[in-house]
């Protein structure tokens, strides 16, 4: 019903293409169905790890690499997020399934890894043209989204094999010190809100509370909905920050994206998603709806909402910060110094307000 509304891949951008000649035979050697021509293209979307879509014939396969020129890292481990996917694939559906990796450098020049394509419909910041978002379907899509959160918290990350994959206790301390010093990493302009921000963090640590296995960038552009029924999630995607943590932080990360009809316009400027057309839940309502299913006190997310709109504003920072140091010629990114200043504000204000 809604296939014409699938994710389109576009040509490959202007340095980043992939040694085909090293890579096709790798992936003939790893991969389940490798009959016909290979051909390659690239997912446009993303301002991290780098996407391609490989086709063998009618088979459909994603691979995934770490940006050109990243100056961070350990946020690009490819072996790490294709561990998480082998472990959780058959425990929680909407996980893409992983098929090989490789941490060796001959075949691309990176690590990559490379998983079943699962088809899916995107919603970025407006519905493409022609999806009517009716009121009802807004509803049920925001009620199926959080819903899908509250799943993937469910899960039993030791039973499932990933009881090592973090360190629960003391999570939001080293979050809270860690964003402070990757912001000081990569800053290139002053921006006096961050001091306030970055100290009221620190002086108001909330007591540790629990621990679950936390995506850490759960948004409507990162979720698959159903071709048959876009109220329905798919497929969850980009896993390389996901972790062990504190179940709140990753709540409020999502509604820290949730931009609503009513916010100022300069947020409106960053809305992630179509998340202000009639019928959307609200944050608070995103909120409650996941208290109610999770019985989780979610009294003190306004705390875990400006830590979440920080580390945003950093991630920005980090993206300018290649671009502004030349390390990537992506246009896109010129504007993420905007971004930084305008969630550093949001933050800001939020604290200060007491409420989302």
């Amino acid at each position: 019903m809604f296939e014409q509304y699938l994710d389109r891949t576009k040509t490959i951008r202007s340095g980043e293409e992939l040694d085909l000649a090293r890579l096709e035979p790798f992936l003939r050697e790893h991969l389940p169905q490798t009959e016909g021509p290979l051909a390659i293209e690239q997912f446009p979307s993303g301002h991290s790890n780098l996407t391609y879509l490989v086709k063998f014939g009618t088979h459909e396969y994603v691979l995934r690499r770490p940006p050109f020129g990243s100056k961070v890292k350990t946020a690009h481990d490819m072996g790490r997020e294709f561990r998480v996917l082998k472990h959780l694939h058959a425990h929680y559906a909407p996980a893409p399934e992983p098929l090989c990796h490789t941490d060796e450098l001959d075949v691309i020049g990176a690590p990559f890894y490379v998983m079943r394509r699962i088809p899916g419909v995107i919603l970025r910041r407006d519905p493409p043209p022609g999806l009517d978002l009716t009121p009802e379907i807004a509803t049920r899509l925001g009620e199926s989204f959080i819903d899908n959160l509250a799943d993937l918290h469910a899960v039993d990350y030791a039973e499932i094999g990933l009881a090592d994959l973090g360190k629960p206790e003391g999570y939001v301390e080293r979050q809270v010190s860690g964003w402070i010093k990757r912001y000081s990493g990569s800053q290139t302009d002053e921006i006096p809100e961050v001091e306030r921000v970055a100290a009221w963090l620190t002086e108001n640590l909330p007591a540790e509370n629990s621990a679950a296995l936390i995506h850490n960038d759960y948004k409507l552009d990162n979720v698959l909905l159903d071709t048959r029924d876009i109220t329905k999630i798919a497929g969850v995607l980009d896993w390389e920050m996901s972790t062990l943590g504190e179940p709140l932080s990753d709540l409020a990360t999502t509604v820290s994206y949730w931009i609503e009809e009513t916010d100022s316009p300069e947020l409106q400027l960053i809305r992630w998603g179509p998340t202000t057309v009639p019928g959307s839940l609200t944050r608070q309502q995103l909120v409650d709806r996941y208290a109610a299913r999770t019985g989780r006190d979610t009294s003190n997310i306004v705390y875990y909402f400006v830590l979440a709109l920080f580390k945003t504003a950093v991630i920005a920072q980090q993206i300018y910060y290649r671009y502004h140091q030349g390390l990537t010629q992506d246009q896109r990114f010129a504007f993420f110094i905007e971004a930084t200043k305008i969630l550093v504000r949001a933050a800001d204000a939020a604290k200060d307000r007491g409420t989302l």
